[in-house]
Formats: C-alpha cells, structure tokens, sequence
C-alpha cells in the first residue's frame, strides 16, 4: 500500500530527489576517505583534517545563513542552484584524479565548499519540509526521508564498494555528482507554498543570537540540541578515523567493508519502520532518549574487532545494524519534535542556530579525533570517543523531552 504522503506530488518529488540523492552520497561517504587513505597515504591527522573541511563550513556560516534565509522568498529555487553547484564541485575530483593533478589540498576545498553550500540547502530544506507536509504528518514524512537514507545505506555501501573496486574511488565519485542533478531536477517539480517571509526586527546581531537565545531558553529544544550535540562531537572524532583504521589497522579492502556496512544497514531499515511505533508506545520523547543511547553503544565494536576476517566483518555488520536501527529511532522522533516546537517566522533562525550547534561541534569532533589518534593510538582513540560519545544521554534526564508523550506545541515566538 502506497503511503499517503507519497499520493501528495509535492512530497512525492522532495522524496524522489533526496532519496536519488542520499543514495549518491553513500559513494562519497567511502570514496572520499578511502582516496585519502590510498591514494594519497593521509596520516590520522590529516583524516582529521578532511572530515573536518566538510562540517567547518556548519561552524562559521549557519547563523548568519539562517538570518539571510529567513529573508529569501524563494527558497526552492535556491536549493536547486545550491544542487547543481555541488554536483559540479564534487565533478572535480574524478577529473584532477585522471589528469593527475589530485591533491589533499584539492580534497580539503572541495569538501570545505560543498559543506558550504549544504548549510544554504539544509536550512531551505526546514521551510520546503513544512511546505508539503502538514504538522500531524511530520513524524510520517521524516519515517518515509529517512527510510530512503536507511535503504541508502544497504544498498549505497555495496554499490559504492563495488564502483569503488572497479574504477577507483575518485571516478565512482561521478555517481554522487550526477546524484546532485537528479535531485535538483525533481525539487523543479516540487509545487508548493512556502511559508510567508517576515524579517525579524533589530539589528544584525540581534537577529544572530535570537535564534541560539529561543534554543537556550526553551525547556523542549536546549536537552535535545545538548543531547545531540554531545553525541556528535565524539562520534565525529570516531567517524575520522573509522575508514583509516578499517582498511589500514585491519586490513579490509573496500569492497568487504561496502558489502558489510550495506548488510548491516538493514538495521536503519528496520529502525526506520519501528521508530513511529515506538515513538506511539513509549513516547515521542523516550524514544528520542533510547537513540541516544543504542546509537553510540554499537560503536564500540569497531575497536575491540580483531582476528580472522570473518570475525572483523561480522564485528563491523553488528555495528551498522544496531547503529543504523538506534540513529534511524533518534533521528526520526527528533525530526518531529524540532520543526513541531519551531515558530514559522524563526524557522531559518533557528534551525540555523540548532545547525551550528548540532553540526557546528563535529568538525571540532573531527580535530579531536585526528589529533589523539596521532598522539595516543588510532585503536585507542576509538574506545575513548565512543564511551564518550553515551554522555550525550545525561542531558535529557529529568527535562521535559524525556516525558515528552506526543510532538511538542508550537513554542512562543
């Protein structure tokens, strides 16, 4: 039976371009750090390095990004160009590999623009997102988005690994790129009304801290963005040497390790069926709080893999399919209590805010992880930050979220 939701051709289009898309970026998600790794012979630092391109762009321009889109009437027809530039940039990298001009130089621009430009499209994507689902369909919609990432990642590691051992890692990169048209091409199609422009009044600066000052005083958004943010700090510094430490410390080759992941992500599936039940029958907040922690737990697997290959991927199938199941419960119920609690006229200020925040930490995760795995171990690295990375839990503990039954009320502007 076909969802409603997808009976809807504005929904429909934003889903088929992001699923298209997703599914892209899984190739990237290996291909990147494996050239890096391979080709270019990247120390722990420099991985660090790299991972940190991308997300530093969240850091610096996600408040000020937030305040201009809170001004822009268009908003889709931004995230188009936005969709084309990507899969320009991202174009570049097949092409200095074959002319021989790569470079980690090349790496760390090109990852540091398309971060760029991502913060531009994921604050349009709050407005686009309330567009074409009502209030009552938000947990739905976010089941459907992220059931597409989560068949992504079944399906988007196997192939990637199999491109990737078949033409090398930058040419398989070509897929990602056309990934980024593809998606642009149906979000032409997405007709629907966004919501009403009203400029906050006040100054600039004013303007930039009203979005962090809402998340802060509000009892729903500061435990969920604390929470969230503590996770991904240190599971960034993880996330930077994840790829190094597969392929080198234990000897994987990309096309096993695709094959592994792609298996386990039917953990995300599962997790992304689940997460709507389980959000009804526990709570919307619960659920949230279980994510935070089945999530970063399954992490620790990674380190303590050893010995014969078979024991090494099955170690790795276990991680991406209790990981995939506890971020798909995370992410999904946070994803309905965050644009439920978010007045319309502070939407791109505040997910601004929340993205520099939430995104803002995992490039310094990312620094933190490249730079202890060069002084203490990579191995050794990676149990520290996945212990550390549960303390994300302790923030929601006695606050509203973790009582939260239902999606939030809309907060006071």
């Amino acid at each position: 039976m076909i969802p409603a939701l997808l009976r809807q051709a504005p929904f429909r289009n934003l889903w088929l371009g992001q699923t298209i898309s997703v599914f892209g970026d899984q190739i990237t998600f290996l291909a990147v750090p494996i050239v890096a790794v391979l080709i270019l012979h990247a120390d722990p630092a420099e991985m660090g390095l790299v991972t940190a391109a991308a997300l530093l762009p969240h850091l610096f321009f996600s408040l000020p990004a937030g305040v201009w889109l809170d001004r822009v009437h268009h908003r889709r027809r931004l995230m188009i160009v936005v969709d084309l530039l990507r899969g320009a940039l991202i174009a570049t990298i097949p092409l200095a590999y074959v002319q021989g001009w790569l470079q980690m130089p090349q790496l760390y621009a090109v990852a540091f623009l398309v971060g760029s430009l991502s913060v531009v499209f994921d604050i349009s994507w709050s407005t686009l997102f309330v567009a074409v689902a009502k209030r009552d369909e938000y947990v739905q919609a976010n089941s459907l988005l992220n059931g597409s990432r989560s068949l992504s990642g079944v399906a988007g590691p196997s192939i990637g690994g199999g491109l990737i051992q078949l033409f090398g890692a930058p040419l398989a990169m070509l897929v990602d790129a056309l990934s980024f048209v593809a998606s642009a091409l149906f979000l032409v199609r997405v007709d629907a009304v966004e919501p009403p422009v009203e400029p906050a009044p006040g100054s600039i600066r004013a303007q930039l801290a009203s979005g962090l000052s809402f998340i802060f005083r509000d009892p729903i958004m500061r435990p969920t963005i604390m929470s969230a943010a503590t996770l991904n700090l240190f599971n960034f510094g993880f996330q930077a040497l994840f790829i190094l430490y597969v392929t080198t410390y234990l000897g994987v080759n990309p096309g096993l390790l695709g094959l592994a992941l792609g298996a386990g992500a039917i953990g995300a599936v599962v997790g992304a069926l689940l997460a709507s039940r389980i959000g009804r029958r526990i709570g919307i907040g619960p659920a949230f709080v279980l994510g935070l922690v089945i999530f970063p737990a399954a992490l620790i697997l990674v380190p303590l893999a050893g010995g014969p290959l078979p024991f090494i991927l099955a170690a790795l199938f276990t991680m991406e399919f209790v990981g995939g199941f506890g971020v798909m419960i995370l992410d999904i119920n946070a994803g309905a209590i965050i644009p439920a609690r978010t007045p319309d006229r502070m939407r791109g200020r505040v997910t601004g805010a929340f993205r520099f925040i939430n995104m803002g930490v995992r490039p310094i995760g990312a620094l933190i992880g490249g730079f202890l795995g060069g002084m203490i171990g990579v191995r050794e690295t990676l149990f520290l930050v996945t212990i550390a990375s549960l303390s994300g839990v302790v923030w929601s503990f006695g606050t509203p979220v973790a009582r939260l039954r239902e999606m939030p009320e809309t907060a006071p502007g």
